[in-house]
């Protein structure tokens, strides 16, 4: 097991005994899958007090030392895809793009091709900067798969670190658009938390209870409701059944405009992870449309991206409208 680059060790408590070693082993290490914690074990990976562990459904044994090894990543440097790219701005230094909903940013487990980098790689002709390493090339920031709008991508390192000072300082404008259930009250505000991982689902990130500790990310989203559409039955009247809300960041963390607005109790349209309840129960029983219940991404539009160019100096702004499928549902919201 010499090729292992981390290794985890976890003395098992009174109350771990007789948990199974796969669940055990994901439940104190976030950043690994019950999948792969059984996958590490079956391939010899884990030590107790010395010995060897091959079965995941064995139990786990309180006061034991357990020992799991992870082995290095096998990375694969992406090859250029000729992709068609929308592409806002462009010089020497930087590129920024239009992505579409359903691209992946950079290659990752069951995304090995057809991500924005392999786009990027073809359409720059490798001239990206190296900073992002071998599967993010010039990858400064990301936006969520289905999260459609505006990204920069540094073609040269001088523009990557340029961006990240900006990115770090949240000296960016960026500006997204939200279709939600219900409506906020206030209808403008501000967000301030700190996001933790979700306890209940891995993939999913939840304010943390304490935002007076340490805990997670500090996270903060202005808001502001721009439109509202129709009338939530059973309701006090001025009651909407959806939203349009115009978010900006502060910070930058994963999921952050999901869970927050889903913190508000209005969650965004579509979303797999965060789109259940809010106060517009009765929008999911609406039968005269189909499109709602056939959106199947969440309602979310990176529309605005703003900077100083952080080679030339220059201001860079772009903004894109609403991509074909937001239209669509914004023009069916507009019809209750």
């Amino acid at each position: 097991m010499s090729d292992a680059v981390e290794s985890h060790e976890i003395i098992a408590e009174d109350a771990d005994q007789g948990t199974r070693l796969d669940r055990f082993l994901a439940e104190r290490l976030e950043a690994l899958s019950r999948t792969r914690c059984k996958a590490l074990i079956e391939d010899s990976r884990l030590r107790a007090d010395g010995a060897v562990l091959t079965d995941p459904s064995a139990k786990v044994q309180a006061g034991s030392t357990y020992v799991l090894e992870i082995p290095a990543p096998e990375q694969a440097e992406p090859v250029a895809e000729d992709i068609p790219l929308d592409i806002l701005f462009e010089d020497e230094h930087l590129v920024i793009v239009n992505k579409a909903a359903g691209m992946t940013v950079h290659p990752a487990a069951g995304n090995w091709t057809g991500t924005l980098v392999h786009a990027l790689l073809h359409h720059c002709r490798g001239s990206l900067s190296g900073i992002g390493g071998v599967e993010r090339p010039g990858i400064v920031h990301r936006l969520d798969k289905d999260t459609s709008g505006v990204m920069v991508a540094a073609k040269t390192d001088a523009a990557h670190q340029g961006l990240q000072k900006l990115f770090a300082k949240h000296d960016i404008e960026r500006v997204y658009l939200a279709f939600v259930r219900g409506s906020a009250q206030p209808r403008a505000g501000r967000i301030e938390t700190r996001l933790v991982r979700s306890s209940s689902d891995r993939k999913k990130f939840a304010v943390a209870r304490d935002n007076d500790s340490d805990a997670g990310k500090h996270a903060i989203t202005n808001y502001a409701t721009l439109k509202t559409f129709g009338q939530e039955p059973r309701a006090a009247i001025g009651t909407p059944m959806a939203s349009l809300m115009e978010c900006r960041l502060e910070t930058g963390r994963t999921h952050q405009i999901r869970v927050h607005l889903a913190h508000i109790a209005c969650p965004l349209l579509g979303d797999p992870l965060y789109g259940r309840g809010g106060r517009s129960s009765a929008l999911s029983r609406t039968d005269d449309d189909r499109l709602l219940k056939d959106f199947r991404r969440q309602a979310l539009h990176a529309a605005v991206l703003g900077f100083v160019h952080p080679v030339t100096g220059e201001a860079v702004r772009v903004e894109t409208p609403l991509p074909e499928d937001m239209k669509k549902l914004q023009a069916f919201l507009e019809s209750l």
